[in-house]
């Protein structure tokens, strides 16, 4: 075990290091940068948490004695009553919900394709770009659905982007320097979107309440079995969320391609 009692730690960098357990007391965090991490069980007491900004999956998150995750997932729902369609839980509430992603996406492309093509390369922020976005979803499709679903052990394309902080994967893609064209990229996710509209077209009640049968062999997720609805779900919370992330990024992009005309 490490001990910093003391130390000056200010502007270092921890990247897949494992702090289960650590201790925190008297400690300086002002300005520290959290991305891909697991705050799971976390305790705090006696912090000052001011000015301080939160995006991830939110659940049992209690400040000061109350609960505020029910609270917050009401506000978002009331800003945009679509967002609760993301959780259906009936054959047709999911075709509904797939109608739904398919509409939202194809304009926020249309959108993409009035910047400058080397702009869709272009990171804001640290996040990735349009580009890597899509790719991303192409490999959420493949995971969720044409692995865990439809059973094919190795769905990936050389274009699959798994999430930044997964490790290694013998078999599954990352390549991070690819950089294909946006049409490219489109006839890929419209394969994947096609299998998934596919998938929910054919949803019966007994269909839905099923469990995955475990496919063997490496990959993401795991060999193992998995209820129908929730390897649904996370596709469409990986497409409504990615979505958002999509539009803010192209609201900056659009805004430093202004402020150069």
């Amino acid at each position: 075990m490490a001990d910093f009692t003391g130390d000056n730690l200010s502007g270092s960098r921890f990247e897949r290091v494992d702090l289960t357990d650590a201790e925190f007391r008297a400690v300086d965090l002002s300005r520290a940068r959290f991305r891909g991490v697991d705050l799971s069980g976390v305790v705090m007491r006696g912090v000052e948490l001011v000015d301080v900004r939160i995006d991830g999956e939110i659940q049992n998150l209690v400040l000061n004695g109350v609960d505020v995750a029910p609270l917050v997932n009401a506000e978002l729902d009331r800003r945009d009553p679509v967002r609760a369609r993301m959780r259906p839980t009936d054959p047709d509430g999911f075709r509904e919900a797939w109608g739904i992603v398919e509409r939202l996406w194809d304009g926020t492309v249309e959108r993409a394709r009035g910047l400058d093509p080397g702009q869709l390369h272009d990171s804001v922020n640290g996040e990735w770009s349009f580009i890597e976005t899509l790719r991303h979803l192409v490999f959420a499709t493949d995971a969720w659905v044409r692995r865990a679903i439809l059973r094919d052990p190795s769905p990936w394309d050389p274009l699959d982007l798994p999430w930044d902080e997964m490790p290694d994967t013998p078999g599954i893609p990352r390549d991070r320097e690819a950089r294909p064209s946006l049409d490219e990229i489109l006839a890929l996710r419209g394969d994947r979107m096609a299998t998934v509209r596919m998938v929910v077209n054919g949803l019966t009640d007994e269909s839905l309440a099923s469990r995955t049968e475990p496919v063997e062999g490496t990959g993401w997720p795991p060999p193992e079995s998995f209820p129908v609805r929730e390897c649904l779900l996370i596709v469409l919370n990986e497409e409504w969320h990615h979505r958002q992330f999509a539009e803010r990024d192209l609201d900056a992009l659009e805004t430093g391609a202004k402020r150069k005309a």
